[in-house]
């Protein structure tokens, strides 16, 4: 099987000190990106380790793809101990540093320790480079850009960098890269807050020996380049009218399933914003939304269908523009925009003031600087909601996504096992429901299809690469067979492999069966848990055998610490 080549760069930055560790046989067994480093987690991060603590760890990864100049390749993954749920979770994000990451010479990169000052991190292909810069105290992420530009003469694609939400360890801040693209869930910007890192830069000129198949990667770039999908022009935003009409656009913090307004931020309204193509990293597709009002000069890029849902819907604004600047302050903050929307939608729902935009706006800025309510929402809506009076909308206290479980059966079933809660990325079951390829309001073999989705993903998210790729049927089964020279169902060990690893260290933290719920009924849903359990082959009550997490410790290179 393909997978990614190298060293890990393990980098102190207590002692500043960087070392080279070979992973060469969990790269064998994981691939790369998310799997490589969910292994390396697993077996480096200490079971009862503090997400704010130095003994935490955040991993970044690459996979054999990027080492391709295929369309659908521009993703990194990163993973570490999550402030906000406080289990293992990982998140990726595209645009351009991927490629300058891999030039480094190294498949991962891990942070571990925590500096004594505000640091910066220069990796490059020879080294690591230390350097204090208090002055970023508070910088916002264009600010950060603009300082590596000037010292260092590098642009925003070689740049990974938190905002004032990082250092302030709201629990969902993001890691950002090229100002705009996040790795958004999960709160790893507040992890690298917490270690007193800013920005880490990539830059090299190194070229690991992956081959992969010309033709194939050729086949896929010319399919992204000449495809009529609405997804090219209108991002994921393209189906908002569609599901508010035929499922549910949650609406006023969950309150209702229809959104009145929807047309005025969907789709077409992003569309007419959109002024010119924008992309990740030798992508052809181009699905990428930069946006521009030209009445008020806002620039931004998105917002994205689930910004639509969090700034949009769910805070009941039906102006386009407004959730254009909810998402900018974001980007310029380092915040995730589910998760910051519905914290927002929470305070709304509490305060009776849904469709407040300058309310919204103003507390988007609070909740980045810990400021008087900001305080508390910087928290996440599980940690706040007692106080705020109002229902809490979260599984294993992660916020959830627009697709709505109380009406796809699928995807509430994979909101409930998730090791990352209530995330929709994690298997997407939410497509073949929205496609109608299976009833959505039922569970009847649900819990196979749930699994089995969460295995692609997980490899998916090793290889790596882009999860609309397989949505727009651009890489199938057949293409990811020839990619990796194996057998689908081996890449769905590996995406299996990867899933138990994540319950096993969740496990060892305390989770079992009763994280797995919802703030919802949905007839079955006890059932349908206790028959995905069967499927993975866990215990009853959620968990892991040690008998087959051992397996996994023939997994792991003799010079791993």
């Amino acid at each position: 099987m393909n997978h990614a080549k190298g060293p890990l760069l393990s980098i102190d930055v207590g002692t500043q000190e960087a070392t080279a560790v070979d992973v060469t046989t969990e790269l064998s067994s994981f691939v790369g990106g998310r799997g490589l480093c969910t292994k390396l987690a697993h077996d480096r991060i200490p079971f009862d380790a503090d997400p704010f603590g130095p003994e935490n760890r955040i991993y970044f990864a690459t996979g054999p793809l990027q080492q391709s100049g295929m369309s659908f390749t521009g993703r990194m993954n990163c993973t570490g101990l999550s402030p906000l749920t406080d289990g293992l979770l990982s998140t990726n994000a595209g645009g351009y540093l991927s490629r300058n990451f891999v030039a480094t010479g190294h498949p991962a990169v891990e942070i571990t320790g925590a500096s004594d000052e505000l640091l910066v991190l220069h990796v490059t292909d020879e080294g690591v480079e230390f350097v204090e810069a208090p002055e970023l105290a508070g910088a916002t992420v264009p600010e950060v850009t603009e300082y590596v530009k000037r010292e260092r003469d590098l642009d925003a694609e070689n740049i990974a960098c938190i905002g004032p939400a990082g250092e302030n360890r709201v629990r969902f801040a993001c890691v950002m890269t090229y100002e705009s693209r996040a790795f958004g869930r999960g709160g790893m910007g507040a992890v690298l807050g917490s270690k007193n890192l800013k920005a880490i830069t990539f830059e090299g000129d190194s070229e690991p020996d992956v081959a992969l198949p010309e033709d194939v990667q050729q086949e896929v770039h010319s399919a992204a380049a000449t495809s009529d999908d609405l997804m090219r022009r209108q991002g994921t935003t393209g189906g908002t009218e569609f599901i508010n009409d035929n499922f549910s656009l949650p609406t006023r913090y969950f309150e209702k399933y229809h959104f009145e307004d929807a047309d005025k931020i969907g789709g077409d309204a992003v569309e007419e914003k959109k002024y010119k193509k924008g992309s990740c990293s030798m992508c052809a597709f181009a699905c990428k939304l930069p946006t521009r009002d030209e009445a008020t000069g806002l620039e931004t890029e998105g917002p994205e269908f689930e910004t639509v849902f969090s700034f949009g819907s769910n805070c009941e604004v039906g102006d386009i523009v407004d959730v254009m600047q909810s998402n900018e302050l974001c980007d310029v903050y380092g915040l995730d925009t589910i998760s910051c929307g519905n914290a927002v939608a929470a305070y709304l729902a509490a305060e009776d003031e849904f469709g407040n935009a300058d309310l919204i706006h103003e507390t988007i800025e609070r909740i980045a600087t810990r400021e008087g309510v900001g305080d508390l929402l910087a928290e996440g809506v599980s940690r706040a909601a007692d106080e705020l009076g109002v229902r809490n909308y979260t599984v294993k206290d992660m916020e959830f996504a627009a697709h709505d479980g109380r009406v796809l059966y699928g995807q509430a079933l994979s909101y409930a096992v998730a090791n990352r809660g209530g995330d929709h990325m994690y298997s997407t079951t939410l497509r073949v429901e929205y496609d109608g390829e299976v009833d959505p309001e039922t569970l009847e073999g649900k819990p196979e299809l749930v699994m089995r989705r969460e295995n692609h993903a997980a490899f998916r998210d090793s290889g790596i690469v882009c999860a609309f790729a397989g949505g727009t049927d651009h890489v199938t089964e057949e293409t990811l067979e020839a990619l990796f020279e194996c057998d689908y169902e081996e890449l769905q060990e590996v995406g299996a492999r990867t899933v138990e690893l994540e319950r096993h260290f969740n496990n060892e933290r305390g989770m079992d069966r009763e994280a797995d719920t919802l703030p919802y009924d949905i007839p079955g849903m006890e059932e349908a848990v206790g028959k995905y359990y069967d499927l993975r082959g866990w215990n009853p009550d959620g968990t892991v055998s040690d008998d087959v997490v051992a397996e996994y410790a023939a997994t792991r290179s003799s010079t791993a610490d």
